[in-house]
This record gives structure tokens, C-alpha cells and sequence, in this order.
């Protein structure tokens, strides 16, 4: 989806990251969990210790379930960390728990129809454990919330709807959106457990990548204070500590990657074709403020920020306001570039050589090493003020020099 390890695939690291933390400890302290699984036909549950926002990971022991659904299951494990709990080779797990006690119970009901998911389960003896469930459940029916709202969508981008329609779906979702961020954040913040802290963490993380959601991935200097004030606040918990060294080494490659290279100098000027074949150059958008939005139909990340670029245009236009789309895609791939223009709704002005990475504005602004989605913002004299605004970062700059 794009050239390099962009922000978004480093977000995956995050996550794989937390998995291989939570591996090949001394074992010390014993861990039990017990209760009773109803409305299955599986022989046997499992246990395993799973990465932060994942659903499935190491297996530590396995139960023969009893003819009423009885089970007990042991880990013997160092220090905090999540588990699931897992049904024959189900693809999904029943439940997650967290060890912040030696012993709790877990009683699990399955759907009667689909006895692979659970209807519902309830966590006794263990707060943290509950924490996570209530985080999940939130989380979940928010986003629950999202895929009516994108539903609506498409159904009325099927009949061809005025742009109003879409722009307050869009609108709709991304409130949604921030209320999810904020929800997280808080959580976060206020875990008390260092494996709930990784959890959640890892949970937001994850799921913002998914398409369709909107939501926007916490960036690097936001997840690098997460992980130092959660070090502060559990020293001795040495898998954090081993997240927070891979995550610094991370952070270190990606910042020097992503310094910035044209804040303060003139934007190098350059004349690309628009779909009817006309020459439309940077310079002919002097005495505006022009965002240079590099993208391309075929990067997922560039077509999930898009809403994000829609609202701020449609806030900002009448304010000498502009924006110049270059789209890096591919040759013979007009069609698509132009049915992505029309279904994202991006009524502002676009230009393309179709030759992907190929394309010369890449060598003119060298963001082949942070890939895309890319752009700089330009003030009325041609001089670059602002690069890489994503989300809410774009409508706050745009705030704060177009009063």
C-alpha cells in the first residue's frame, strides 16, 4: 500500500512489538482460572497468552470440559498479562482476562445458534479483568455506530446523493470517531494494570487501522508519553519496559526519517496535467494558502484521511483557501484515479502524470521515505508553512493562519 514503513505500518510494529514482549519469561507466579462454559459441543478449552489487541497467541494450557462445561486451566507467569480463552480450533476466542489476581472465575454462555462466539460472559474475582470487558464493550458498540453511519453511506451513494449528504455522514462518523480516540485516551491513562494499559493501547491501535472506522492512529510523540508515564507508573512490570526500549528504537528511525525537509523554504514548483489533459502548475496558486495533497487511489491510508481533507476544504474554501490534489497513481489507471476523486467527494483541483513512484514530483519532494499520504501547506508567497497534517492537525493549522 505504500513504498516504506509509513506511520500506519509502524503502528502495526507497536503490536508485534507487545507480542514478542510477552514471551519467554521465568516462570514464578501462578496464575488459575476456573468456571463454566454453557451451550457448546467443543471437548476441550484453551488458554493463551496473547499480544496486547490481538485474538490469538501462545498456548499455556489446555482442559478437558466436564459434561456440564466445567473447566480449570493454570499459568504459571511472571508478572501481569492478558489471556484468552479459546474453544477447540475456534477462530475466535470466548474471552479475555488479565492474571491481576492468582485465582478468578469465568463463566462463559455461548450463542445457542453460532456456539462459537459468546453470548455473553461474566469475570468474577478480578477487577482488571472486568475493566477490560467494560473497555471493549464500549469500544465495540461505538464503532457499532460507525458501520450504520458508513452503511447510510453507501446506500446513498448509490443513488447519487448531494454532497451535503455525504459531507454530514462523513461529519457524523468522524464525531464518532473522536469520541472513540477520547474514550480510549482516558482509559489508557487511567489503567491501572500495566498489561490493561498495553491492552488498550495495542486494542486502539490496531483497529484504527482497519478500513472503513475513520479512526485516526495515535502518533508517534503521543504513544512515546503514553509509554514513559506508564513506566513511571509500573517500573518494575519488565515487559513495558522491554516495549518501551523497541518502541524508543522505532521512534528513532521514524523521526529521522520524517524531519522536516521543507518547512520555512520556497515549494519547488512543477507543472503536472488535470484529467482533461491541461498543464496546471504549483505556481498559478499564488497568493493563496494551497495544500499539496500527494495521495493515490490505491493507498488505503490516503483514502481513510480523505474525509478528514473534505471537511477542512468545506470548511476553509472561502477563506483563500485551495487545494492541489497529485495523485501518485499508476499508468492506466485513470479510471480509477477519477472514480476515487468522484466516490470521495474531492471537488478541488487534480493533477497526475499516472507513473506512481515514478512520478516527478516524488524526486522534486523526496517523500518516498515517509510515503503517502503526504502534503505540505503553502502560504500566499509560495513558501512552505506546514507538512504532513493529518486529521485533526490539519483543521488546527488551518485555524490558526486562516482567521
Amino acid at each position: 500500500m505504500m513504498k516504506p514503513l509509513t506511520m500506519r505500518g509502524w503502528l502495526y510494529v507497536v503490536v508485534a512489538i507487545i507480542f514478542v514482549a510477552c514471551k519467554n519469561e521465568d516462570s514464578k507466579k501462578t496464575f488459575e482460572i476456573s468456571g463454566t462454559i454453557t451451550n457448546g459441543r467443543a471437548k476441550t478449552v484453551y488458554l493463551e497468552a496473547v499480544p496486547a489487541g490481538g485474538t490469538s497467541g501462545t498456548i499455556v494450557d489446555s482442559s478437558a470440559l466436564a459434561k456440564n462445561g466445567n473447566y480449570k486451566l493454570a499459568a504459571d507467569s511472571k508478572e501481569s498479562m492478558v489471556y484468552n480463552l479459546r474453544l477447540d480450533q475456534n477462530k475466535f476466542p470466548l474471552a479475555a482476562v488479565i492474571n491481576d489476581v492468582p485465582k478468578m472465575t469465568l463463566n462463559v454462555e455461548l450463542n445457542k445458534e453460532y456456539n462459537e462466539v459468546a453470548e455473553k460472559y461474566d469475570v468474577k474475582g478480578s477487577p482488571v479483568s472486568q475493566e477490560m470487558k467494560d473497555f471493549m464493550y464500549k469500544f465495540n458498540g461505538d464503532l457499532q455506530k460507525i458501520y450504520v453511519i458508513m452503511q447510510k453511506a453507501d446506500s446513498l451513494n448509490k443513488i447519487n446523493p448531494a454532497d451535503s449528504a455525504i459531507s454530514q455522514l462523513l461529519a457524523e462518523r468522524r464525531q464518532v470517531a473522536d469520541q472513540i480516540l477520547d474514550f480510549s485516551l482516558n482509559a489508557i491513562k487511567k489503567a491501572n494494570n500495566p498489561a490493561l494499559f498495553l491492552f488498550e493501547l495495542g486494542y486502539y491501535q490496531s483497529t484504527a487501522n482497519e478500513p472503513g472506522f475513520g479512526l485516526a492512529p495515535m502518533d508517534i510523540e503521543q504513544v512515546d508519553q503514553l509509554m514513559t508515564e506508564a513506566v513511571g507508573r509500573f517500573p518494575a512490570h519488565e515487559r513495558l519496559k522491554a516495549v518501551k526500549s523497541e518502541i524508543d528504537q522505532k521512534m528513532a528511525s521514524m523521526k529521522k526519517s520524517m524531519e522536516s525537509k521543507w518547512v520555512g523554504k520556497e515549494a519547488p514548483d512543477f507543472s503536472l496535467p488535470d484529467p482533461s489533459g491541461k498543464q496546471i502548475k504549483l505556481s498559478s496558486f499564488r497568493g493563496k494558502y494551497v495544500l499539496v495533497d500527494f495521495w493515490a487511489s490505491w493507498c488505503r491510508p490516503c483514502r481513510e484521511e480523505n474525509p478528514n481533507v473534505v471537511q477542512a476544504y468545506n470548511k476553509f474554501k472561502d477563506k483563500n483557501f485551495a487545494i492541489l490534489g497529485v495523485s501518485l497513481d499508476n499508468p492506466g489507471d485513470k479510471d480509477k484515479w477519477l472514480n476515487a476523486v468522484m466516490k470521495d467527494h474531492l471537488t478541488w483541483t487534480h493533477v497526475s502524470d499516472l507513473k506512481g513512484w515514478e512520478s516527478v514530483v516524488v524526486g522534486i519532494y523526496d517523500f518516498g521515505v515517509v510515503g503517502i499520504p503526504y502534503n505540505i501547506l503553502v502560504d500566499p508567497e509560495g513558501k512552505v508553512i506546514a507538512e504532513r497534517l493529518r486529521g485533526r492537525g490539519l483543521e488546527a493549522k488551518l485555524s490558526e493562519v486562516l482567521k
